[in-house]
């Protein structure tokens, strides 16, 4: 008697889908998407407000003639549009005393802004990655120099230059702004964190000098800190008022701002004629380079360049 044979078929895996209403329902937004605040929008509505009104009001005026200026409200084009014709007099105005205050201030940005960018990087890049004697009466010495106003310094400035005889040259504004104490120390806050220090071992290893390794590794590491401490002395010098006052008189060395204090002035004394419109349009004029410089160096603004370089 023969047993019955079978015949093995391949089972079938089911899937059993839970009907619609008992699925879980899908979330619509990430978990992770940030929620938005009508409240934080509107503050932050009124801060761009508060910004930009400045500048819209500027843009306005600068486009008004003299006669309009006086005569209109504020904050709303009125007559011809005369932007150009103001930009043309402020350029030519009292044989073109305007574009050698621009050289003056562009002079005294270049050397010093870009001379306090230098020293406070090589300074914050030394004090961030060596140990000596006596760093930290250094990092004292920094911070109390960051608390002090640089107004209160500069009566004993301007009488240092004196005695030296720099008062009036373009010199008695430019050693000053070569000493950043905030550039220095934003420089060594980020150095010791943005330039590893086994990155620079590795090189050192490899017979890497110290000048070639704070060029060729750390400096590109240490870019965003060198884009910020440009743009903040940068915007310090430009806008530099007071020291400038004090240590010069001849109008042919006037930055910007004492050219244009000076303008106002005399449109004060005038009774307004002929130059509040020339005030206006050279501050808007002034300030042009300052929004193109943030608009150039932005991309640079970025952080963990060095983020991966150095496996743990």
């Amino acid at each position: 008697m023969t047993a019955p044979s079978f015949t093995a078929e391949p089972t079938r895996r089911t899937t059993h889908r839970a009907p619609a209403s008992r699925r879980a329902p899908r979330r619509r937004h990430s978990p992770d998407r940030p929620r938005r605040s009508v409240l934080l929008t509107v503050l932050m509505g009124l801060t761009a407000l508060y910004a930009l009104l400045p500048l819209v009001w500027l843009v306005i005026n600068a486009s008004k003639t003299q006669k309009n200026l006086l005569d209109s409200f504020g904050l709303w084009f009125s007559g011809d549009f005369a932007l150009w014709d103001n930009i043309s007099q402020t350029l030519t105005y009292d044989d073109g005393i305007f574009v050698r205050w621009f050289l003056n201030t562009l002079l005294y940005v270049v050397v010093g802004a870009g001379g306090a960018t230098f020293l406070a990087v090589l300074g914050g890049y030394g004090l961030a990655k060596f140990d000596f004697a006596g760093k930290r009466a250094v990092f004292a010495t920094v911070i109390g120099a960051v608390a002090v106003p640089a107004t209160a310094l500069a009566v004993p400035t301007f009488l240092m230059f004196s005695k030296m005889g720099l008062t009036n040259t373009p010199w008695s504004v430019i050693i000053p702004s070569l000493i950043s104490p905030f550039g220095l120390y934003l420089m060594w806050v980020f150095a010791a964190e943005a330039v590893p220090t086994e990155l620079l071992e590795a090189a050192r290893v490899d017979g890497s000098g110290e000048l070639r390794t704070f060029f060729r590794v750390a400096l590109p590491l240490l870019a965003p800190g060198i884009v910020t401490v440009l743009l903040f002395t940068m915007v310090q010098t430009w806008n530099n008022y007071f020291l400038p006052l004090i240590m010069i008189k001849d109008p042919d060395w006037y930055p910007l701002t004492l050219g244009l204090n000076a303008w106002n002035e005399q449109a004060s004394t005038a009774g307004g004629q002929p130059v509040f419109n020339l005030v206006i349009t050279g501050s808007l004029l002034t300030i042009v380079p300052l929004v193109l410089a943030f608009l150039l160096l932005q991309r640079y603004w970025q952080s963990g360049l060095a983020a991966g370089s150095v496996k743990g």
